[in-house]
């Protein structure tokens, strides 16, 4: 019988386990999985009793785990320079949590770095070895952040009496107070006033949601040799709010979900966008389809419908360019075009259909977290043909108008209507070829629930010019 028991190793921290199976001899455990070592520890130690008779098993394996448990309780030993370092010298430099931490990151960082290289017949074992760093690279940093406030709660007990003369007292980590924005590698920025920027890590990011415009506080550590930039140590307050109390809620896809009454208004000269704006308007939270064939208008419709958007003061509007021309990317990046607005992603039509995927699927998460905080984020997309019908339809379900909340409105062009949306503006390909604008087929677009935008009478105007141009076609 052994003594280690599945329920308590399960309940033991994953840097116990380690301790554990190293003791137990157990080739490459920093590798596996914490369930999988589980197994791997019970494995190992009934093998064991199966090599003792009588009691003399229950004694080795005793032996065993009380030798891991006092390894797991020592002081853990830090290299730097070539010479070991224990925790009453991590406990002396301030910066020995946050190297931790450094190091921690950087194995993960490794991971994903082999996972973008590896050929495709490996991705999958390499996503597993990405989710198994990901998984040990959280909890120790959880460890090390336990383990620093225990030491924090102590020095405060101790009020600073009984200190030997070789410690010396702790510097205040000075606060750092800005606005997020996000990199390109899922990391970011805190950009401060007359201040050099700070550097926030992705995992950061990720733990607290963070998206584009957030005012974060948090403690900040000092660069070391090998960094351009101080660091967040940790996340305090989000937009004036406890980080905890703001990263912690309602799945977004739970939220409630109420049909647009708040109109988009253009305030353009513009035939197309007057013409979307009263024919078939659209609203906060809003799904839209910019429905038509090749070269009938459907990029042009997305580029002045983000420069009139892009003009209100309580929009977060972001744009993704999928299966694009190379000239279109261009003319995109400078935003003279577009109203200022430069794309989160810009893929041209050589790009794969997953990796297509994979940005829209990026940029709908950071909109919809602008919602569940009670934004309103605008998403428009040109164009939903080379993503996977399945993505694409993720893409769209995203936008919804949350009651006493905020919004998401998505605002996509395709070839043809996918189905569930609120709003479609079908393009004439016919009308579009001799110039004629506003290139719109009336008579296969619409808006449900019109009356909600632009009330009874103006419901009733459309569905007259809806008939008024199916009776012109039928003559």
């Amino acid at each position: 019988m052994s003594v280690l028991s599945r329920e308590a190793l399960e309940a033991s921290p994953l840097a116990d386990l380690h301790a554990i199976a190293s003791e137990l001899a157990i080739d490459g455990f920093r590798r596996i999985r914490k369930a999988d070592l589980v197994d791997a520890i019970l494995e190992r130690a009934d093998g064991l009793n199966g090599r003792v008779a009588g009691d003399a098993d229950d004694d080795a394996v005793a032996v065993a785990v009380a030798e891991a448990e006092a390894e797991a309780e020592k002081p853990r030993r830090r290299t730097r320079g070539g010479r070991g370092r224990t925790r009453k010298a991590v406990d002396a430099d301030p910066d020995a949590d946050a190297e931790a931490d450094a190091e921690a990151e950087a194995r993960l960082e490794g991971a994903v770095a082999e996972a973008a290289l590896a050929p495709d017949g490996e991705a999958e074992d390499v996503d597993d070895l990405v989710s198994t760093e990901a998984h040990d690279v959280d909890e120790e940093i959880a460890a090390e952040e336990a383990e620093a406030e225990d030491r924090r709660r102590t020095r405060r007990a101790r009020g600073g009496r009984g200190r030997s003369r070789a410690e010396e007292p702790e510097e205040a980590e000075p606060v750092a107070d800005g606005r997020v924005e996000l990199a390109g590698n899922g990391a970011a920025f805190l950009r401060l006033e007359d201040q050099p920027d700070v550097y926030v890590s992705a995992a950061q990011v990720r733990r607290c949601e963070l998206v584009d415009g957030d005012r974060v506080s948090g403690p900040v550590r000092r660069p070391r040799r090998s960094e351009r930039y101080p660091s967040l140590v940790r996340v305090d307050t989000i937009n004036g709010a406890a980080a905890a109390e703001v990263a912690v809620g309602t799945p977004f896809d739970e939220l409630p979900a109420a049909w647009p009454s708040e109109r988009f208004a253009f305030g353009s000269e513009d035939p197309t966008l007057k013409a979307i704006e009263w024919l078939t308007p659209f609203g906060r939270g809003s799904r839209v389809v910019l429905a038509g064939p090749a070269r009938t208008g459907k990029s042009e419709a997305v580029r002045r419908l983000a420069a009139a958007l892009a003009g209100q003061d309580d929009l977060e509007v972001s744009v993704v360019l999928l299966g694009a021309r190379p000239e279109e990317v261009h003319e995109w990046s400078s935003g003279e075009a577009s109203g200022g607005v430069v794309p989160a992603a810009s893929l041209t039509f050589a790009a794969a259909a997953d990796a297509q995927g994979q940005a829209l699927d990026r940029a709908v998460e950071t909109a919809r977290r602008v919602a569940a905080r009670g934004g309103h984020a605008v998403l428009l997309v040109d164009a939903l043909d080379g993503v996977h019908a399945p993505a694409a339809r993720k893409a769209l379900a995203a936008a919804r108008a949350i009651p006493d909340g905020g919004s998401l409105t998505v605002v996509a062009g395709s070839t043809r209507p996918l189905g569930g949306e609120t709003t479609v503006v079908s393009l004439d390909p016919a009308l579009a070829a001799t110039g004629d604008f506003p290139a719109i087929d009336l008579r296969a677009s619409g808006t449900l629930r019109p009356e909600r935008l632009v009330g009874e009478a103006g419901a009733e105007a459309i569905a007259k010019a809806r008939a008024e141009a199916a009776g012109g076609a039928a003559a």
